[in-house]
């Protein structure tokens, strides 16, 4: 799992870097960060959809998948409790938004071809480029959030960890068990996360996205539940 620690590792130290950075940012320039993570989030969710949308073998179960995961997402009231339970111990401020660059963030980090794709290539064939790359671009990411949210931004990284480690350690038992139909199954409805996040960071719509999360359950159960009939 190399390339998974030192994927953890890239973003504890850009968020320490955009810590130290965040005390002598503007208002006016964190704002434009504020803008360029949407973008950036518009951008990559969009892609994840749009690039496997062509490859789904079952084009109306992301639809069903974000039915289903939101409304259970909504009555379970997973985006209010994870944001009150962040904003309780922040401070006033960018901080004061922390629930909300921490659900982008996780969002960003962890639902992605390179992160969920490279623990598998990587438990498969010892082969950690894809997450080595990933790394990259989170050390970069990890700045800004941080740079914008501050410290707090670090618990993005135990995250990372324990959901590359479940595809790490799912590859290991059993190989076909992330078929690559799955796979683009879930970056599909993924991708719409990271899209809602975006339009968030933007104050163009409160997609309350972690309500959302239970959808990419709803692949999975019907993918176990084909594969039992």
């Amino acid at each position: 799992m190399i390339g998974t620690i030192v994927n953890t590792c890239t973003i504890i130290a850009g968020t320490l870097i955009g810590a130290l950075l965040n005390r002598g940012i503007k208002d006016k320039y964190k704002e434009v960060l504020y803008t360029g993570l949407g973008l950036a989030s518009l951008a990559i969710g969009l892609n994840a959809t749009l690039t496997n949308l062509p490859k789904s073998q079952y084009p109306v179960l992301f639809i069903v998948a974000l039915a289903i995961g939101g409304i259970t997402g909504t009555a379970l009231d997973i985006d209010g409790r994870f944001k009150r339970l962040v904003n309780r111990h922040s401070k006033k401020g960018a901080e004061a938004k922390l629930g909300d660059g921490l659900s982008t963030a996780i969002l960003l980090y962890c639902i992605g071809p390179l992160s969920m794709l490279g623990p598998v290539i990587a438990a498969l064939k010892d082969d950690h480029t894809f997450l080595f790359t990933n790394a990259t671009l989170d050390f970069v990411s990890s700045t800004i959030f941080a740079s914008t949210y501050g410290l707090g931004m670090v618990l993005a990284a135990p995250v990372l960890f324990l959901w590359q480690g479940m595809f790490y350690v799912i590859a290991q038992i059993s190989s076909t068990a992330i078929s690559e139909a799955l796979m683009a199954e879930l970056l599909i409805v993924g991708g719409l996360m990271i899209t809602g996040s975006g339009l968030g960071l933007l104050n163009l719509k409160d997609c309350k996205t972690l309500n959302l999360l239970p959808s990419l359950l709803v692949p999975v159960i019907w993918f176990l539940l084909l594969h039992h009939l």
